[in-house]
C-alpha cells in the first residue's frame, strides 16, 4: 500500500486546495473522498502535479450550500484505505474565543470513520 501525505496549499475561489505526496510510482492518481458530516462532497480533483512526479495537485470545490452560522469540517481519506489523510473547518458567522467546536466536529468525523471500519471488519471476520 502506497503512504500518502497531504498537505494543505491553500483556499482560494471556493476551492481548498493541497499537494498530495507519494511513495507510489505510478502514473494513476490515488481515489480520494472528502466527506462534510458523513456526506460525500462531489467535484473532488487528483490531477499529475506538472513539476513532481511523485506529486498530485488536490482541489476541493466548498459548496456554498453547505455554508451555514458555525463551524463547518470537511474531512479528506484514502477511498481504498480509508485512512484520515487531512481536514479543514470553516468558521461562519460570530467569531467565537477558544470555539472547540472545530475540534469536536472533528473527533465526531474521526468516530464515524472508526465506526465503520470497525463494522466492515465484523462482516469481513465474521
Amino acid at each position: 500500500m502506497a503512504k500518502l501525505q497531504l498537505a494543505k496549499a491553500r483556499i482560494q475561489a471556493g476551492v481548498w486546495e493541497g499537494v498530495l505526496t507519494t511513495d507510489d510510482k505510478s502514473e494513476a492518481p490515488p481515489q480520494l473522498s472528502v466527506t462534510h458530516l458523513t456526506q460525500p462532497v462531489d467535484g473532488v480533483s487528483v490531477t499529475t502535479h506538472p513539476d513532481q512526479a511523485d506529486q498530485f495537485v488536490v482541489k476541493v470545490p466548498i459548496p456554498a450550500d453547505l455554508l451555514c452560522d458555525g463551524v463547518q469540517t470537511f474531512v479528506i481519506s484514502d477511498k481504498d484505505s480509508g485512512e484520515q489523510l487531512e481536514s479543514f473547518s470553516i468558521v461562519t458567522g460570530q467569531p467565537l474565543d477558544d470555539d472547540i467546536r472545530a475540534e469536536l466536529d472533528l473527533l465526531r468525523a474521526e468516530l464515524d470513520m472508526l465506526k465503520r471500519a470497525f463494522r466492515r471488519h465484523c462482516m469481513e471476520a465474521g
